[in-house]
């Protein structure tokens, strides 16, 4: 089982990009399930989320401790979450950012997907959008296929912006 944690804040897409991916996991002919933790918290508080994908059923609905990967949506995060917490040994870590992050003992990427939200005009209240980027980076890390993606974008958005944004970041990614 390969289990991711999301780490954003309200109003940035983590939740629902926890939910595209696990969509595209299944349009690959995985298992996927899709978990929100969050209580009462207003846009810009941190919020987390949590993936998991398999090729068997997963019985399983609950936080995930040990991760084998950490995405950060926004680098303020980590000034008040320790989001490697519990990261495996090895495990990768994916920050939003324009500028290089290096974490000691895990493999580290990076992408400047606010950039690339801006660029395609996805802004909700003045916040870029993350959620569609995201899976292109995701795509291009071969967690899921491109195809998949768009799939599962297209499924939930009908704004081929979404579309554009998932292809800008496949193929801005650097492995």
């Amino acid at each position: 089982m390969f289990e991711i944690r999301i780490h954003s804040r309200g109003g940035q897409g983590g939740v629902t990009a926890a939910r595209l991916l696990a969509l595209a996991a299944i349009h690959d002919g995985k298992y996927a399930t899709a978990c929100p933790f969050y209580g009462a918290e207003r846009r810009g508080a941190p919020i987390v989320s949590f993936v998991r994908i398999d090729d068997k059923p997963i019985k399983i609905y609950s936080q995930i401790k040990k991760p084998d990967m950490v995405i950060v949506l926004d680098a303020s995060v980590m000034d008040v979450v320790d989001v490697l917490q519990g990261l495996k040994k090895g495990g990768k870590v994916l920050v939003n950012s324009a500028h290089a992050r290096e974490f000691a003992g895990f493999s580290s990427k990076y992408i400047d997907l606010t950039g690339i939200a801006l660029r395609e005009n996805l802004v909700v209240a003045g916040s870029p959008i993350l959620n569609t980027p995201v899976l292109g980076a995701f795509a291009k890390m071969e967690i899921i296929s491109v195809d998949s993606a768009k799939t599962a974008i297209r499924e939930m958005f009908s704004d081929e912006h979404n579309v554009k944004a998932a292809e800008a970041a496949y193929q801005e990614m650097t492995l």
